[in-house]
């Protein structure tokens, strides 16, 4: 495989010059279309290989050989950086990727989503746990909060209540870019610290 995909560097070496021949998008394309699916040829067997450093190293260096034709950089251009420039996935990810699709699909492993035959289906009453409790609240200090975004802009609210009376109440204005979640979440962090803060007096 390595001999394979060198000789087709070098094949297209000479057509692809610093200042001529084939352009950026050809020579990505040759590679995706061409030298990709010749260097994951088998990948799902032999993807364990990369655990040692050197056979990582030499797939990296066929990688490197055409990124650095592809983005007609100079040499001393890291592959990660090659790869950034070139919009292309490291190849060591991409092989530890094919692995995963191939257990997957396999059905190796741990279990995912797939097609299977309805009488295989788990019943979900047998997942679903129903607890029952009483109507009164456990928590000794109850705190409501809230958060909104409108026209107006973004803002959050807490009412905390203790003895049924209201004890304490704060509004909150946030960035008008802030979220209509990013709001309930800071209600819901300054109940929890003022309260924190109350059963600490």
């Amino acid at each position: 495989m390595e001999e394979k995909c060198v000789k087709l560097i070098f094949a297209l070496s000479r057509s692809a010059k610093v200042t001529w021949g084939l352009g950026h998008e050809a020579l990505k394309t040759i590679y995706t279309g061409g030298m990709l699916p010749l260097m994951l040829y088998g990948a799902p067997v032999w993807k364990n290989v990369l655990n040692k450093s050197n056979y990582k190293a030499k797939i990296n260096r066929i990688q490197r050989h055409i990124n650095l034709r592809i983005a007609r950089a100079y040499r001393t251009v890291s592959n990660e950086a090659l790869c950034v420039i070139n919009g292309i996935t490291t190849i060591h990810i991409t092989i530890y990727e094919i692995g995963r699709v191939y257990v997957i699909t396999q059905g190796i492993g741990t279990q995912y989503d797939r097609d299977m035959e309805l009488e295989n289906w788990t019943h979900l009453a047998t997942h679903i746990k129903t607890i029952e409790g009483e109507e009164e609240s456990l928590h000794p200090i109850p705190a409501y909060t809230d958060g909104s975004k409108s026209d107006l802009g973004v803002g959050a609210g807490v009412v905390i209540f203790l003895d049924k009376n209201i004890m304490k109440t704060m509004q909150y204005r946030l960035n008008e870019r802030c979220s209509n979640n990013q709001a309930e979440q800071m209600a819901i962090l300054k109940a929890l610290e003022c309260i924190q803060n109350m059963e600490l007096d």
